[in-house]
């Protein structure tokens, strides 16, 4: 028999360098088109979880107020993390009631009240004359390409302005900028 000798054959199937670097130029034009939309989707969602944490802390003071205050509201966030007696929860979770501020996601909120001298102690250790008769708590993003500032105050209505309303804010009734959130 004779024998026969393979050669090896030569495959030109594959990509060539000029086909990666058009792959990779496409894919890093593409990635640059769509990171703004990206970004822009990013700030929508923080500004509407800015809204649901503002409506989250109206609840807790009204809570407050009904429960625990005697009509009078909470002055600071701290005084929101205690439970009243007889129950196992407070109004507001540990991580918003930490300190005088809290961060999430990717704002910043504070919450004031002036206390009142007539104020009757609360039932959760707030003492006489602490409590509020009013609060105004605001939302200013960490980020200040996004411009949509929020606040709210005792009559929990929130409101939207493209500067910070911490200064401004009232603890009753409008601020003299912004606009209600439908």
């Amino acid at each position: 028999m004779d024998q026969m000798t393979l050669k090896p054959r030569r495959s030109d199937a594959g990509f060539t360098l000029l086909d990666m670097l058009f792959v990779v130029a496409l894919i890093g034009l593409l990635a640059s088109l769509a990171i703004p939309g990206l970004m822009k989707a990013r700030g929508a969602a923080q500004s509407t979880s800015a809204i649901g944490t503002l409506r989250v802390l109206n609840s807790s003071e009204l809570s407050f107020a009904i429960t625990c205050g005697l009509g009078f509201y909470s002055p600071d966030l701290p005084t929101l993390g205690v439970a009243p007696p007889g129950s196992i929860e407070a109004f507001l979770p540990d991580e918003m009631t930490a300190g005088f501020t809290f961060i999430k996601s990717g704002y910043n909120f504070s919450l004031a009240g002036t206390g009142l001298a007539g104020a009757p102690a609360s039932c959760n250790g707030l003492a006489a004359g602490q409590a509020s008769p009013g609060y105004a708590t605001v939302g200013d993003p960490l980020d200040p390409s996004v411009a949509r500032y929020f606040g709210t105050n005792s009559d929990g209505v929130i409101f939207q302005h493209s500067a910070s309303l911490a200064a401004t804010m009232p603890e009753g009734g409008s601020p003299p900028a912004g606009s209600p959130i439908q």
